[in-house]
């Protein structure tokens, strides 16, 4: 294996990490105004993901950073050609952001409910837009000889890229709500659980249609043939037993094949993407691959170097921090932070 072939590996495991960690922040955003009845519910919502949810977000910044130094015209052509997409998603997570930290700063219900629905908003945004954008990078977009994108915002929101995200945005909902009946005890939990069972059936639904509009949108047939492999269908058969679990209330197993389901789904993008980091649809030869878009081996020996050294210890800290705050969340206000 080469270091191209290394660095494709580890940027698709920092996305793989960042969905599969920041799809229940998101899902748990989203739940917000919705399942939590009165301020104090909405609290203990809160504070389920208050200790994770900016540590979480690190792995998007790691991404695009191993993006910037390891690929770099993949990183120039991805960000200048779905700037706005990037802008708005920036947004939304500067947004969700301020409101965890600014809304218990009054005690006003006004106040408090605006911050609410920024953090439905900026939540629910983020996850359409990451769901467009990763189907579009199934897909293909519009990519010249000179590596420069030549579509615009609204090449982006055509039927396939809409459906990944409404996809991801269930997808995280899912994900989420389990993560609450993990996270929480007392009698709000049966809520969770109802809108678990629900919504599960919204994400089989909307995973077996893009499953299908992935064979007419992407070159996936050509690549993995009629039998996608292992990994596609493995994440398929984890959202079913996601469901089993659901049904018999075994919430840990269910939390952990909706997580199985995000890996898969994730890891298949970029299945269908290798070698390539960007599919021109003008002109296949128009691609970016890991090879014509990369730095120089020199700067990928030494980044791998770095990499063997801080991305144990960023594992480690991040786990231990998950260990520290395993408890479940009461409703009690004086245990409350956000």
């Amino acid at each position: 294996m080469d270091l191209n072939i290394l660095w494709f590996i580890l940027i698709a495991v920092l996305w793989i990490g960042f969905f599969f960690l920041e799809g229940f922040d998101f899902g748990v955003g989203m739940l917000l105004p919705f399942l939590g009845k009165d301020d104090n519910q909405r609290r203990v919502i809160i504070n389920s993901i208050g200790p994770h949810w900016d540590g979480n977000e690190v792995w998007l910044v790691t991404a695009g950073g191993a993006t910037f130094a390891a690929f770099p015209h993949w990183y120039a052509t991805l960000f200048s050609g779905f700037y706005l997409a990037m802008f708005l998603l920036l947004l939304a997570l500067i947004v969700r952001g301020v409101a965890f930290e600014f809304r218990s700063k009054d005690s006003n219900p006004k106040w408090r409910g605006l911050w609410d629905w920024c953090i439905f908003a900026g939540s629910g945004l983020a996850a359409l837009l990451l769901g467009v954008a990763f189907a579009n990078l199934a897909k293909g977009v519009p990519i010249d000889a000179n590596m420069n994108y030549t579509g615009n915002f609204w090449t982006l929101l055509n039927p396939y890229g809409l459906l990944g995200g409404v996809m991801t945005i269930s997808t995280f909902l899912l994900h989420g709500a389990i993560f609450l009946n993990l996270k929480i005890s007392g009698e709000i939990t049966e809520r969770f659980h109802s809108f678990a069972r629900r919504v599960w059936v919204v994400v089989l639904i909307l995973t077996v249609l893009m499953l299908v509009a992935t064979y007419f949108y992407t070159d996936i047939l050509a690549r993995l043939g009629v039998d996608p492999g292992v990994i596609p269908i493995s994440g398929i058969i984890a959202l079913l037993l996601a469901g089993y679990f659901l049904n018999r209330k075994m919430n840990g197993w269910a939390f952990v094949m909706t997580g199985l389901t995000i890996i898969l789904t994730v890891t298949t993008s970029f299945m269908i993407m290798f070698p390539r980091v960007m599919i021109s649809t003008l002109n296949p030869a128009w691609s970016l691959t890991i090879y014509n878009a990369s730095s120089s081996p020199y700067t990928l020996r030494i980044m791998t170097s770095v990499a063997l050294i801080f991305v144990p210890l960023v594992l480690l800290y991040q786990g231990y921090s998950y260990w520290v705050y395993r408890k479940r969340i009461t409703a009690d206000p004086k245990t409350l932070t956000y």
